[in-house]
């Protein structure tokens, strides 16, 4: 009986070890790949530009995943190395705080729920488990760590955060922390300030379902923003927040832009006119977003691209240019997204390189590598202490 116990005990051990330490790694290995390839060719005048230019993306889900964000991992697209690697200065960083069995981008219920099992398995606080607010707050808390525990990064919360940060080459990356969906305000507008508190300063309104703010691109009806949704909006952009409508329904992003003047964000997408999918939103509909001072985030995967080769990403990132012009262009990676990319955090001297061969100017490439996002921020962040 005792060999039958023992044998029990370190067959459950042995389980255990497995579902906490082997499996996670295995998914985010899996769900966050890049394609095999051959190092790429950079050429001189490329890498000599890249090395010059301040690089900012709008959007990752780096924190989704527990890899030690502060070593070169090899597995995922991004940890802070490879950022660093990249000259990237300024990351946002998105909360993924739910996601509905078979996602897709047609028509998604807010029935399930698969990131809870990804909390449970990855070891996140207990209560993460069954509170998409606790979830977001853990995910801020992990950036947190991040800029206590080194010079490496400081979280971005005002202009003048990023002013300090940038006005040094050898400065710290300035993160953003961004929502990816407002459903992790759990319907409570006082959660709105709690977030804002843990350093929130871009609030994405939808991810792949419907929620209480209204529909999703990839829901169930269409709808536009509910009474809460409004509230919510111009709740967040009082207090100085960004609003960004990458997963919002087509009524959403009319409603928010009637709503309010300051300029929103589509922080990871394609350009419909060049891809032609359910992701992409009408051209039209982008043409009023940058002609309200908006900012576009073309991202990395061929769901948004039609080709996510390196000359595939940078040809739709000249196709938005053509439709919105360059100063509302920038970066939209959807790295560490469950995404498959050609080329991780640490090889994106290769899309300068490309851009180049684009036809792209080095001032242009510039504005598009990270200049137009800093300075979008600069602008719409709320003004530090003093100023």
């Amino acid at each position: 009986m005792r060999i039958i116990l023992s044998a029990l005990v370190v067959l459950v051990a042995a389980i255990l070890i497995g579902v906490f330490r082997i499996l996670p790694a295995h998914v985010d290995n899996d769900m966050n790949g890049v394609h095999p390839h051959a190092p790429y060719q950079v050429s001189a005048e490329a890498r000599a530009l890249h090395d010059e230019l301040r690089v900012a993306d709008l959007h990752s889900d780096m924190l989704l995943w527990m890899r030690n964000p502060r070593r070169w991992n090899n597995r995922g697209h991004t940890d802070l190395p490879r950022l660093a690697h990249s000259n990237v200065r300024l990351q946002v960083f998105a909360s993924v705080t739910k996601t509905p069995s078979g996602q897709n981008y047609q028509s998604n219920s807010a029935d399930s729920d698969n990131i809870t099992a990804l909390a449970v398995v990855q070891r996140w606080p207990v209560d993460t488990w069954n509170s998409l607010f606790a979830r977001a707050r853990f995910h801020a808390r992990r950036l947190q760590r991040i800029e206590r525990a080194g010079d490496e990064l400081v979280i971005g919360r005002t202009s003048a955060d990023l002013r300090a940060a940038l006005a040094n080459p050898d400065g710290p990356m300035v993160a953003l922390l961004a929502t990816e969906g407002a459903h992790s305000l759990e319907g409570e507008i006082d959660n709105l300030q709690r977030l804002h508190d843990e350093g929130y300063r871009v609030l994405g309104l939808h991810h792949f379902f419907d929620n209480e703010l209204g529909g999703s691109l990839h829901g169930l009806a269409g709808d536009g923003l509910s009474a809460f949704g409004e509230q919510v909006v111009l709740q967040a952009v009082d207090m100085g927040m960004v609003i960004d409508v990458a997963h919002s329904s087509h009524q959403v992003v009319r409603d928010v832009l009637g709503l309010i003047d300051e300029p929103v964000i589509v922080s990871h997408t394609g350009i419909h006119g060049h891809c032609q999918t359910q992701r992409n939103l009408p051209d039209a509909l982008m043409r009023e977003i940058a002609a309200a001072g908006g900012l576009i985030g073309i991202g990395f995967w061929a769901d948004v691209t039609c080709d996510d080769s390196p000359a595939g990403v940078a040809r739709a990132i000249t196709a938005a240019v053509q439709l919105v012009g360059i100063d509302h262009v920038a970066l939209g990676s959807d790295y560490d997204g469950a995404i498959t990319a050609s080329f991780d955090g640490a090889e994106l001297a290769v899309l300068t390189h490309e851009l180049l061969r684009q036809g792209f100017s080095r001032d242009e490439v510039a504005l598009i590598m990270g200049e137009n996002a800093i300075r979008f921020f600069l602008a719409n962040l709320p003004e530090g202490e003093g100023e």
